[in-house]
């Protein structure tokens, strides 16, 4: 993954506390985790770079990433400059009410989640160096952007991002984010979908990355269906291209695995996990 640290913390969404040495300009973050508008600001070398990046993934993205998503891509039209943040709010408002907010990197779990659930996305106001294109420790716009934000103009996916920031203020409340986190790791970062034409990626952390892609999509990894319970028990590290995938049919999946999470985070806080690129016996292989 073009992503963090080895080894995750409690939250991986943000951190309870944040860590020392972040890049973004933290000094300017506000109440809620964001930063001003005026904060974004991106160099003709920036764009240069972001032109580099999406130019790479574009060669790679037919026939491995998910129609929504590329669709969300194209709609944005974001391929020949870094985003302009207004300009993909008034895209993503007219599509699904959302928003994107600059951010300075990682925010606290509990900014991270009331945000999600006001249907506003933060997305980091920095894009990595030239000579960091292949790997990142920090999350930049690039994964931010091009990652996460093309499926928020899906109306299905849309409701389920949403709906999972009202239960993440809720778990955080109860303590039940390590569980929770294992969530959004494995299926807004690293999900995959069968579409009627195939395998597909949708994850943020694979798409935003050429290796997670062709590993996750033409490698053999694990790919296993989609169980919500056995999704809350795998912990992951975060620091190599992963071991197993899990396989939604639709997005409209995921909103319904929401639903029946707050009887299932309780449980998954006490069970034994499952450990890295590890098996269960009631695993159901995806075909």
């Amino acid at each position: 993954m073009d992503g963090m640290t080895a080894t995750p913390p409690e939250g991986i969404l943000g951190t309870a506390s944040l860590p020392q040495g972040l890049r973004g300009n933290y000094a300017r973050a506000l109440p809620d985790g964001t930063l001003p508008a005026d904060a974004v600001c991106f160099s003709e070398a920036d764009h240069a770079t972001w032109r580099t990046l999406v130019q790479r993934q574009r060669a790679i993205f037919p026939g491995r990433a998910a129609t929504a998503w590329l669709a969300g891509l194209d709609r944005l039209d974001c391929d020949d400059a870094a985003p302009d943040f207004a300009k993909a709010s008034r895209i993503l408002g007219g599509a699904t009410g959302w928003s994107i907010v600059p951010a300075p990197g990682l925010i606290p779990d509990a900014q991270f989640f009331a945000l999600l659930a006001q249907r506003k996305f933060p997305v980091t106001h920095w894009i990595r160096r030239p000579e960091e294109l292949d790997y990142i420790v920090e999350p930049d716009i690039f994964h931010d952007f091009l990652g996460h934000v093309p499926l928020l103009t899906d109306p299905a996916y849309a409701r389920f991002l949403e709906a999972y920031g009202h239960l993440g203020l809720e778990a955080e409340r109860k303590g039940q984010l390590a569980p929770l986190a294992r969530f959004y790791w494995f299926m807004v970062e690293f999900g995959l979908i069968q579409q009627a034409d195939g395998l597909r990626a949708y994850g943020a952390g694979i798409l935003s990355s050429r290796a997670e892609t062709l590993h996750a999509v033409d490698g053999e990894p694990a790919r296993l269906v989609f169980d919500m319970g056995r999704v809350l028990r795998s912990t992951y590290r975060i620091d190599d291209l992963q071991p197993t995938y899990f396989v939604i049919r639709d997005y409209a999946e995921l909103f319904d695995a929401i639903r029946t999470a707050p009887a299932m985070l309780d449980a998954a806080v006490r069970a034994p996990t499952i450990a890295p690129g590890g098996s269960d016996p009631a695993d159901t292989p995806h075909r």
